[in-house]
């Protein structure tokens, strides 16, 4: 990606690496672009980070400084950004802030297009050029009745929640859920939803207070879930979402983690009972463990892998027309449903596989094993020198072929770092370590 935006959007420590200048210099050329041939709209969310209130001003006051009206979502998730910029023919782009699973010091602006899908990467070196000072054209400021304005729109958010209403194919009823909320942006939401189809449900970490976001809790820290779907016998399963809800992990009804690559497996299993299954494909990044491959390979569903980030794995989707994909992390896309990761959209899909198949989700997700994985980054001074020198790839190769059917080796270079990857899965752990160390070996002395 460009200088400043990553893969998903601009990313670091609020003040320090994101400033609340480059949020005004953002909203600005926004506002400034969109608004050159009409008046333009763009609706802002942000999740529960102190930092975020002021990120969203900042936002906003560059946004109708240059014209444009800001529509404010307040606290909400990822994906309903990306849903009320798709269904609403006024939006021109979406903007959410978050650093989604990150501490809350961190903070992030991540930038839809107006197909609520994240925004190109042509468009992105644009705003870059602009925040360094480089762009080629002014951007100027608006004057008396051409300023913008700002628009409560909470009720963007209520209809994203009646949305997801709506996906049900059957009531909750009976079922006992569990959700983490993560005290991020899913608090007001989800158990609202299960609530509303029936379930009796348990939320907890539901109540932030800009500093406890992700804090022990959500997705990233799944074992908080665990123990409370453990310590209660009458729980039927469990969903965490991170700090944004981009993303969702469940637990089985015996506290076990049923991670990404489950969810996918259990859903694409049952797409493909059903006939939903576009292409008879899952896309899923080069991170999805061995272990999903083998049973997409027993079930007879193929599957294609991409780099690593949900924003690959969509671009993949909407290129081929595939139904399903997603990462191990969590991000999981239904691009029937969603331009972007929802976590509680998922937890709606798993539920209904559930229910439809009159299964817990420890039956469902059996037929996969996750294989024990090993992974170490070695720094160099040179990643591509050092991927490309002989040695390396001849040891690489060699220990590619020793694992061939039984696990697999996986090198790959850090974006951000000058660190490579390596990583080894296999059902014998002490196998894994051997190997990765083994490259890891030849890398040093090259």
């Amino acid at each position: 990606m460009g200088k400043y935006f990553g893969t998903d959007g601009y990313r670091g420590e609020a003040n320090i690496t994101l400033k609340v200048e480059d949020a005004f210099k953002i909203g600005r050329f926004l506002g400034w672009y969109y608004g050159r041939t009409h008046k333009a709209h763009i609706v802002i969310g942000k999740d529960t980070r102190r930092s975020s209130y002021m990120f969203e001003y900042a936002l906003a006051a560059g946004i109708t400084a240059s014209g444009a009206d800001a529509y404010l979502l307040h606290v909400t998730t990822t994906p309903s950004v990306a849903y009320v910029v798709h269904t609403e023919e006024i939006f021109d782009c979406g903007i959410m802030i978050s650093a989604s699973h990150n501490p809350y010091w961190d903070n992030g602006i991540k930038l839809l297009n107006g197909k609520g899908e994240k925004m190109e990467e042509d468009f992105i070196l644009e705003v870059e050029k602009y925040l360094d000072g480089e762009y080629p054209e002014e951007v100027p400021l608006a004057t008396r009745d051409d300023i913008g304005r700002t628009v409560d729109y909470a009720e963007g958010r209520n209809r994203y929640i009646g949305y997801l209403i709506s996906l049900a194919t059957r009531s909750f009823k009976g079922k006992t859920v569990a959700l983490d909320c993560a005290n991020g942006a899913s608090f007001m939401i989800a158990k609202s939803v299960f609530d509303a189809l029936g379930a009796k449900t348990f939320a907890i970490n539901t109540d932030p207070d800009g500093t406890n976001i992700n804090l022990g809790c959500g997705s990233t820290h799944i074992e908080g879930l665990q123990n409370f779907v453990k310590s209660n016998d009458a729980v039927d399963v469990g969903f965490a979402y991170d700090g944004d809800a981009d993303r969702c992990l469940a637990v089985d009804e015996d506290g076990e983690l049923v991670d990404g690559d489950k969810i996918m497996y259990v859903c694409g299993k049952y797409m493909k009972e059903r006939g939903e299954l576009e292409g008879n494909k899952i896309v899923t990044t080069i991170m999805s463990n061995f272990g999903l491959y083998k049973a997409l390979d027993e079930a007879g569903i193929g599957y294609e892998k991409t780099k690593v980030g949900d924003k690959y794995v969509y671009e993949n989707m909407s290129e081929n027309g595939y139904r399903l994909g997603g990462e191990q992390s969590g991000h999981i896309i239904f691009s029937k449903y969603a331009t972007t990761g929802d976590g509680i959209l998922t937890s709606l899909k798993v539920m209904e596989v559930m229910l439809e198949k009159k299964q817990g989700l420890k039956k469902l997700a059996e037929d996969v094993t996750i294989y024990p994985q090993v992974l170490k980054n070695v720094r160099v001074r040179d990643k591509k020198e050092v991927l490309n020198h002989p040695d390396v790839q001849a040891v690489i190769e060699a220990a590619g072929k020793e694992l061939e059917g039984t696990g697999r080796i996986l090198v790959r270079e850090s974006g951000t770092e000058p660190v490579i990857r390596v990583m080894a899965e296999s059902m014998d752990i002490s196998e894994c370590n051997r190997l990765v160390d083994g490259i890891i070996d030849v890398m040093v002395r090259v």
